[in-house]
C-alpha cells in the first residue's frame, strides 16, 4: 500500500524559502555590523581585520553620551504623544459605522513618498512657509516665527509620520472589544473616566504594547527627519551613524552604535513581551480562579436545598 500523503511533514519544505530570505537579508547583516563593531578603523575608511575595542571605547564620550539621552528622551516624547493622540482615533473608528472610509484615510499617507511627506512640512513650517504666511496676513505677527529646525519640530513630524503605525493596532484591539463592559462599569457608579482607564485599557494592552513596538523602533533609529527637520539640538544617534559612515569613514564606530540601537530596542521588545506573557498568565489565572469559585457556588447552591427538605422532613 502506498504510503498515505496526508501523514508527510511539508514544514520544512515551506519554511525553508522563508529561512533563506531572513538568513540572508537579516541575520547575515546583523553579524557583520557585529564582526565591524570590533574590528579597526582602516587608513582610508572600512575596517582592518585587526581585533580591536577602540569603536566601544569611543562610546564613552560625553558627546556621543548626550546624543543618546537626546535620542532616547526624543523617542520617549514623541512614542507618548503618538499614542496619545492614536487612542482616541482607534475608539472613534471602532464606534464609528464608516470604518472602511476612516482606514483609507489612515493608509492614504503610506501611498505617498516619505520625503515628499517631509518637505510638505517644511513647506508648512518654513520662514516663508504657509504657516508663517497666514500668521503675517493676519496680523499677529510681525515677523516670521522660527518653527523649523528645532527639537519641537522635530517631535511633530515624527509623531505625523508614525502615527498610523499606532492607529492600526489600536483600532484592532478596540474594535473587538465590548462595549457593553462601558455601560456595565456606567451603572456601577464609574465615571466616564474610570470607566475608560479601569475597563477599557487593560482590556487593550495588547494594542497599545504593540502600537509602542511600532512607533519606539522607528523613532529611536530615525535619520531623515532629524535631518532635514531638525538642527543642531536635534542631532539624533542615526544621524551620527550616517555621518561615521559617509564623512569620517569609520565603519567600526558606525557599527557599535548601530549594536547600540540593537540592543535597546531587544530590550524594549523583550520587556514589552513579557509583560504583554505577565498579563495573559494573569487573565487566565484569573479565569481559572473564576471558574472554581462558580462551581464552588453550583455547589453550595445545589445543597442548600437538600439540606432544606430533610430539615423539614424532620419536623413534619
Amino acid at each position: 500500500m502506498k504510503p498515505a500523503l496526508s501523514k508527510r511533514n511539508y514544514g520544512p519544505l515551506y519554511a525553508g524559502p522563508i529561512a533563506l530570505w531572513f538568513t540572508l537579508f537579516f541575520a547575515a547583516p546583523i553579524i557583520i555590523i557585529v564582526a565591524y563593531s570590533f574590528m579597526k578603523k582602516g587608513l582610508y575608511g572600512g575596517v582592518e581585520y585587526v581585533f580591536s575595542l577602540d569603536a566601544y571605547k569611543a562610546l564613552a564620550n560625553p558627546n556621543f553620551v548626550t546624543i543618546t539621552i537626546r535620542t532616547l528622551l526624543t523617542s520617549i516624547v514623541a512614542t507618548l504623544l503618538t499614542i496619545f493622540i492614536a487612542l482616541p482615533c482607534g475608539y472613534f473608528m471602532a464606534k464609528s459605522k464608516n470604518q472602511t472610509v476612516l482606514l483609507l484615510l489612515v493608509i492614504i499617507p503610506f501611498w505617498t513618498n516619505f520625503l515628499i511627506r517631509v518637505y510638505a512640512w517644511i513647506a508648512i513650517l518654513g520662514n516663508n512657509g504657509f504657516l508663517n504666511d497666514m500668521l503675517l496676513k493676519l496680523g499677529l505677527v510681525k515677523d516670521y516665527i522660527q518653527f523649523l529646525y528645532n527639537q519641537e519640530a522635530v517631535i511633530l513630524v515624527l509623531v505625523y509620520m508614525y502615527l498610523p503605525y499606532a492607529i492600526l493596532p489600536l483600532f484592532s484591539t478596540i474594535d473587538k472589544f465590548d462595549f457593553s463592559l462601558l455601560e456595565a462599569a456606567r451603572d456601577l457608579g464609574a465615571t466616564k473616566f474610570q470607566s475608560m482607564t479601569k475597563v477599557l485599557l487593560p482590556n487593550i494592552r495588547s494594542g497599545l504594547f504593540t502600537a509602542v513596538l511600532f512607533t519606539f523602533i522607528p523613532i529611536f533609529g530615525a535619520y531623515a527627519v532629524p535631518l532635514l527637520i531638525g538642527g543642531k539640538d536635534s542631532y539624533m544617534l542615526g544621524n551620527v551613524i550616517a555621518d561615521q559612515l559617509t564623512k569620517t569613514r569609520n565603519w567600526p564606530l558606525a557599527s557599535s552604535i548601530s549594536m547600540v540601537i540593537t540592543v535597546v530596542t531587544t530590550a524594549g521588545v523583550m520587556i514589552m513581551l513579557a509583560l504583554q506573557k505577565r498579563e495573559a498568565q494573569r487573565q487566565k489565572e484569573n479565569e481559572l480562579s473564576g471558574n472554581v469559585t462558580t462551581m464552588e457556588e453550583i455547589d453550595s447552591a445545589s445543597e442548600i436545598p437538600a439540606g432544606t427538605g430533610a430539615a423539614t422532613g424532620g419536623v413534619q
